[in-house]
């Protein structure tokens, strides 16, 4: 089965850098893939890609080594193992709250006896190859988002479920649940200490801690600290800052 090059990353306590993809456009994220990124992030919850649209982003990431990820829209079983089937190495699952929610999370992306995937790996034995029924429990990588003041209050139950990988801090919803507005790069002292504990609670339990950022200055801040997946900007933010700074430069 072909590797999932972010384990061995995690493995040599080192940290992938992760994009995001939320433009529907399977040339979007060819390019994308083809910048280097360790990992890119389908986006299903907040971008605007649809399932099908999806399997041909996963297709157009392949032609690359770049490990291709999906964040699905919620925490339900049809998307998530249909994403899997689709060829997706890594979940992210959003708004899990305790640990009940973590083990249907596992569950879902785990074939038996250790979950309840169903069987059907229609693209994803393409991608990881003939033996990925054999492999895929070990080879998938798991995340739960933490970003509610209830995950918080349950991250030991949450990271105790076996099989999850790891977690990944989500801080505009993180911070609109703790009184703040919602954005990236958070320095207020409630939010930090947020965030430290989740990175302590993840090394407690041997699990990977991963956190959306704004700024390369921000990620290589968290990567000092210990979490191994930081997701710096998205295709659309940077095809937008890109053409706001040729306009400003042009207008000046």
């Amino acid at each position: 089965m072909r590797e999932n090059l972010l384990k061995r990353l995690w493995a040599e306590d080192k940290a992938a850098v992760n994009g995001w993809c939320a433009v529907p456009s399977s040339f979007a994220a060819e390019i994308m893939a083809h910048q280097g990124w360790d990992s890119l992030t389908i986006d299903l919850q907040h971008g605007v890609v649809d399932y099908q649209t999806a399997v041909t982003l996963l297709q157009a990431i392949s032609t690359t080594a770049t490990v291709p990820m999906v964040r699905v829209p919620w925490l339900e079983p049809g998307i998530l193992m249909k994403m899997l089937d689709a060829g997706a190495y890594g979940v992210i699952c959003p708004m899990i709250n305790d640990g009940e929610e973590a083990a249907r999370l596992v569950s879902a992306c785990r074939y038996p006896p250790l979950g309840g995937r169903s069987f059907g790996p229609i693209r994803a034995s393409l991608y990881g190859g003939a033996d990925y029924p054999a492999h895929a429990n070990e080879t998938v990588a798991v995340f739960a988002m933490v970003e509610t003041r209830r995950a918080l209050d349950n991250l030991d139950a949450i990271m105790s479920v076996e099989g999850l990988d790891g977690v990944y801090v989500g801080p505009s919803d993180l911070a609109s649940a703790l009184g703040y507005a919602p954005g990236f790069d958070r320095q207020e002292p409630e939010l930090v200490e947020a965030i430290d504990l989740v990175l302590a609670k993840a090394k407690e339990h041997g699990l990977v801690a991963g956190i959306h950022n704004g700024s390369t200055a921000y990620a290589r801040q968290m990567i000092d600290k210990g979490f191994r997946l930081v997701t710096i900007g998205s295709d659309a933010r940077f095809i937008a800052a890109g053409a706001a700074q040729t306009v400003a430069e042009m207008r000046a």
